[in-house]
């Protein structure tokens, strides 16, 4: 079953401006932290999800999550999950869970995070160990900081196949491709479904009432099925 959802537009995108940057001071960057260093600050840290930890060899990165941010999360968590459910993909929701690579010397804390074809493999797991388990294949990013640490390198040495992010404006979609990610505009993970769709879906959550918001996602996906 292919559904390539059409949103009609609730406001004019080329109108609409973008969502305001956040200060930088929500970003902390630390330079030569040693990996049993940045293991004891997960630890720490367990828990507490206000707080994003992203560390490349020697190098950390702290972010405090803001309301704002953390709402886009939970929306692009939901477009995700309620798409999946309509379309009766298999898969399992892992939210900001700590991926961690020692070998690599990588870790990372997504927005939100979903496993769909190795979803049978973790499901039921108290913790993931990247030393058996597979990583994620969808990581969703809300990036409106100036952050100081990409992470998409990270994301790509770990295995992450697809990520979404939101830069305040769009939500764009990347693949992972020979070891880099290339942009593109339908995502893998939930075929059919394009990246202009999500970003239209994102802001209508802002102007309507949730009940109201579900039920234009799920007439959306029933109309363009059943072309």
């Amino acid at each position: 079953m292919e559904a390539v959802l059409d949103l009609p537009k609730t406001k004019a995108q080329a109108a609409r401006p973008p969502v305001e940057k956040e200060p930088t001071v929500e970003r902390v960057f630390l330079p030569d932290i040693s990996w049993k260093t940045y293991q004891q600050l997960v630890e720490n840290l367990m828990g507490k999800r206000a707080i994003r930890l992203t560390y490349d060899g020697e190098d950390l990165e702290i972010m405090v999550v803001s309301y704002k941010h953390d709402s886009y999360s939970f929306v692009l968590g939901e477009i995700v999950s309620t798409i999946g459910d309509w379309l009766e993909l298999d898969f399992v929701g892992a939210g900001s869970t700590t991926f961690r690579a020692e070998k690599k010397q990588k870790g990372f804390e997504g927005d939100q995070s979903f496993y769909f074809k190795n979803g049978e493999i973790v499901r039921g797991k108290d913790e993931i160990d990247l030393t058996v388990d597979p990583p994620p294949e969808l990581v969703v990013e809300v990036d409106i900081t100036h952050g100081s640490l990409s992470k998409f390198p990270i994301l790509a040495a770990i295995g992450v196949e697809e990520i979404w992010r939101f830069d305040g404006n769009e939500v764009i979609f990347y693949r992972l491709q020979n070891e880099d990610y290339k942009q593109v505009a339908e995502s893998v993970c939930l075929p059919g479904v394009k990246n202009e769709i999500v970003t239209e879906l994102l802001f209508a959550a802002e102007e309507m009432k949730r009940s109201e918001w579900l039920k234009l996602v799920h007439r959306l996906i029933e109309k363009k099925s059943d072309v």
